[in-house]
């Protein structure tokens, strides 16, 4: 039995997990066992002992208690989501209310599984039932589209399966009504990142077609079993959202036909126009493919499968599909010459017995070392040997007075030589193939070192991924076991303008820039997004190097300096008109409301106000088109 994932950490406060069971809000919902929580709130199984029926209730966390603002917009969705409840493939709603501390919402509790846990068990799932499924949820999300809510956070958590195949939607609680007028904060988004539209993750409004895209990341998940974006924070995945276009879904799952590949990559595309229209259009667009009279439009190539990933046992039953891979090419193994033998090598002995070649050299080496060995005991011949043993034969006593004796100079054993390796050309291939392939290969080595900055990944206009640099250089010969260097492409440095200056810094950080910002007024660009970037997009940087992003400040204009500085009312109406403010009304003040006033001129310009709100100092920025009340002292 599952229910929708309620979004972080959970406190009640005083209340414990054994108190919240046994508490019964507003004499009527008894709460039961947890059936999951999240950010946002826990779900728990419950009772209604009014109406003697199982629920599901959907307890906000106490630290919301504290936001008005946000405990009216939750209630006002919670009710629009309640005018739903008359479509099959949405979660009931049936009540909302508040019990002390505690907002709730009361839901149908639905018996049966969520779709990711059906993912996670047995995807890629057939197109027809990931298809099926879609359909289903299409359609519950164009009947809210209809009236006026989008849901702006679709994903498969919120999606229930019951045991008789129906999709039910859940979670319409953060739904977001055109009809509303609470305000969200600026830039607020909700929503998961792995799911999120493009424009969700700018900080834009959700619309129905970003409903439509997130349904499409699903879809997509459905068929390959993977998500069309990963990486190790939220904000990066949310950025690849903004910027990078999908992989085909056939580059995860061969079997996907073309037409299908094409039809699910046009949900997910980054402008909302290029989109279905509606929900409902999507929907049958996937009901004409499966009834086959939807033609491919689109040739999506097949690009290199990926190797096949072990899955969990389904407990869905299904046709087996035995979808050919082939196999990853392995880099050839380059070819060396035989290292030279080692001095006085004897050859290979061979397996068996001994010869009568060889007994008859080894008599032949027995009898030499007999005779050598005589020689070197025999009277003035001694000092000729030394047996690097450090012990010199020196001559007999009774030889009688000889010359000093001497020793030949020592040599060192010969070591056998580590084979040398010439290296090939790294640049332009994949770090993949370098690292897992070639290198191995060849017995050599990569060079980690965390402290030198010349080794980290950076910005390059090479493709992501791609070697572009290497050291020792390619035709140097190095020993087997060698450490090599290689220089791995982030991909050209990217286009943040437009973005929000947070996401725009977390997409540069990634190459290694030190980040600094600075503000200007753009009439064009709404306020904290980025107007322009240093480096330029497109081109490459060594990380540590500087990086500016400049702030749209909002059209704003600086206020003319016209206060406090002889200034008479009829020059300085002039220039704050013609600076692009209204200027609604002139206060002449008098002694009884200027302070020192024989300080001034008469008619001397002494204060303003734009949009109500003081002019503190000179030059100050303000909204364009303000509206302006200059004060002034009377004649």
């Amino acid at each position: 039995m599952t229910q929708p994932e309620a979004s972080g950490s959970f406190e009640l406060g005083e209340e414990t997990e054994q108190n919240m069971q046994s508490r019964v809000l507003n004499g009527r919902y008894e709460l039961l066992n947890p059936l999951g929580q999240g950010g946002m709130a826990t779900v728990y199984r419950g009772r209604d002992l009014r109406l003697g029926r199982s629920v599901a209730i959907k307890v906000l966390h106490n630290y919301y208690a504290a936001d008005d603002e946000f405990l009216q917009r939750f209630a006002h969705e919670a009710m629009s989501a309640a005018n739903l409840s008359s479509h099959p493939n949405i979660v009931d709603v049936y009540d909302v209310g508040q019990d002390g501390d505690l907002n709730f919402i009361v839901m149908e509790l639905i018996d049966g599984q969520d779709l990711k846990a059906l993912i996670d068990a047995s995807a890629p799932l057939p197109p027809e039932q990931a298809l099926n499924i879609a359909i289903q949820a299409a359609e519950g999300l164009d009947y809210a589209h209809r009236r006026g809510l989008v849901h702006r956070d679709v994903k498969p958590q919120n999606m229930l399966l019951t045991p008789d195949g129906h999709v039910r939607i859940a979670d319409f609680g953060i739904a977001k009504s055109h009809l509303s007028t609470a305000i969200t904060q600026a830039g607020m988004t909700f929503g998961t990142a792995d799911y999120i539209s493009p424009e969700q993750a700018q900080g834009l409004d959700a619309t129905p077609q970003s409903d439509i895209y997130s349904l499409g990341v699903v879809l997509y998940e459905m068929l390959t079993r993977h998500l069309p974006f990963t990486a190790d924070t939220p904000m990066a995945v949310a950025i690849q959202h903004i910027q990078k276009p999908p992989p085909p879904l056939r580059q995860w799952n061969p079997t996907v036909p073309p037409a299908l590949d094409a039809l699910v990559l046009r949900s997910l595309a980054k402008a909302p126009q290029q989109r279905p229209a509606s929900a409902k259009a999507f929907a049958q667009e996937l009901r004409d493919y499966l009834a086959g009279r939807l033609q491919p439009t689109v040739a999506v190539p097949m690009p290199p499968p990926a190797p096949p990933r072990p899955k969990a046992a389904s407990p869905v039953v299904r046709a087996p599909v035995t979808p050919t891979y082939e196999p990853r090419r392995q880099a050839p193994r380059p070819q060396h010459a035989p290292p030279p033998p080692p001095p006085f090598s004897a050859p290979p002995r061979q397996r068996g017995g001994l010869g009568f070649g060889t007994l008859l050299i080894g008599l032949l080496l027995l009898g030499g070392l007999v005779a050598l060995a005589y020689v070197a005991l025999s009277p003035g011949t001694a000092s000729l040997f030394d047996f690097n043993t450090g012990i010199v034969a020196r001559p007999s006593p009774s030889a009688g007075p000889t010359a000093e004796p001497t020793t030949t100079p020592t040599t060192e054993p010969t070591a056998t030589p580590v084979p040398l390796v010439t290296l090939p050309n790294f640049i332009g291939q994949s770090e993949r193939d370098v690292v897992e392939g070639q290198l191995p290969q060849l017995k050599l080595v990569r060079r980690f070192d965390p402290d030198d900055p010349s080794l980290l990944p950076r910005f390059d206009p090479a493709p992501r991924g791609t070697v572009i640099e290497q050291s020792p250089a390619s035709g140097q010969q190095v020993p087997e076991g060698e450490p090599v260097a290689i220089v791995v492409s982030l991909g050209p440095v990217p286009d943040v303008t437009g973005l929000p200056a947070d996401v725009a810094e977390e997409a540069l950080r990634e190459g290694g820039l030190v980040m600094q910002r600075q503000e200007a007024p753009s009439r064009t660009v709404r306020q904290g997004l980025v107007t322009a970037q240093e480096p330029a997009p497109g081109g490459g940087a060594a990380p540590g190097s500087p990086s500016t992003l400049t702030i749209s400040l909002g059209d704003v204009v600086a206020f003319p300096d016209v206060i406090n500085n002889d200034t008479p009312i009829d020059v300085a109406r002039q220039a704050v008109t013609d600076a692009g403010f209204n200027v609604i009304a002139e206060d002449a003040q008098g002694p009884d409301r200027l302070p020192n006033f024989d300080a001034f001129l008469p008619n001397e310009v002494v204060s303003a106000t734009a949009n109500d709100e003081p002019i503190d100092v000179r030059g100050e920025l303000v909204p364009r088109g303000a509206n302006v009340i200059l004060a002034y002292r009377a004649p």
